[in-house]
């Protein structure tokens, strides 16, 4: 698993936007990016520009997962029928610590993919530690015992700056099922994601 190097509000300045709606998020005082030359005014963005800066904010959201990982997920989405963009969003929503992240067991998608990894979530009541895993209409996904009890698990189910979304249905704290695979407009990002400047900058 890798962890990210920086911390994760960095992305939010780097970006100009809250991109997980969290209410300590340093965009909420400085709109600016970091470092000296933060609040000098930008020049126009290329195209290339406009669409890496989508990709690193869809890429950043889901916890900044690797770059590898990432384009598999857009290859993947390619090959499916449909919209590339659309599949590429349901592909991410699909991912493991994202369902554990909208399942509000965990307060951020960082600690959804820890609490993945070691070993507190079961799928059909089965013992997985891949974040990366792919879940399916119909799965039963679970919160151990153990992390019934911890203060970050509480702490998410607390959060009143996100509800849990219509195709993931709980039943009870500790227990969701994951009914279907959304469109882009029923994901609940706190700000604009644009999949399709995504899938442009990788077929480029």
């Amino acid at each position: 698993m890798s962890k990210r190097q920086s911390a994760k509000y960095k992305l939010d300045r780097r970006m100009g936007e809250n991109i997980w709606g969290r209410p300590k998020s340093p965009v909420n005082k400085r709109e600016y990016g970091p470092g000296q030359h933060g609040q000098r005014r930008k020049g126009k963005m290329s195209d290339y520009g406009i669409q890496l800066r989508a990709k690193q904010k869809l890429k950043g959201y889901y916890g900044d997962i690797t770059e590898k990982q990432f384009k598999k997920s857009y290859v993947e989405a390619s090959r499916m029928k449909g919209d590339t963009g659309q599949n590429m969003i349901g592909l991410l929503e699909r991912r493991l610590d994202a369902v554990v992240y909208r399942a509000k067991f965990a307060p951020t998608i960082f600690s959804a993919r820890q609490i993945v990894s070691h070993g507190h979530i079961y799928v059909n009541g089965v013992k997985c530690n891949i974040a990366s895993r792919l879940v399916k209409p119909g799965d039963e996904i679970t919160l151990g015992k153990k992390a019934q009890e911890m203060a970050l698990v509480m702490e998410a189910q607390g959060l009143a700056e996100r509800d849990i979304p219509d195709y993931v249905a709980p039943d009870g704290n500790a227990k969701i099922t994951y009914t279907r695979v959304p469109t882009l407009d029923e994901v609940p990002y706190p700000v604009k994601m644009e999949p399709n400047l995504v899938v442009e900058f990788y077929s480029r």
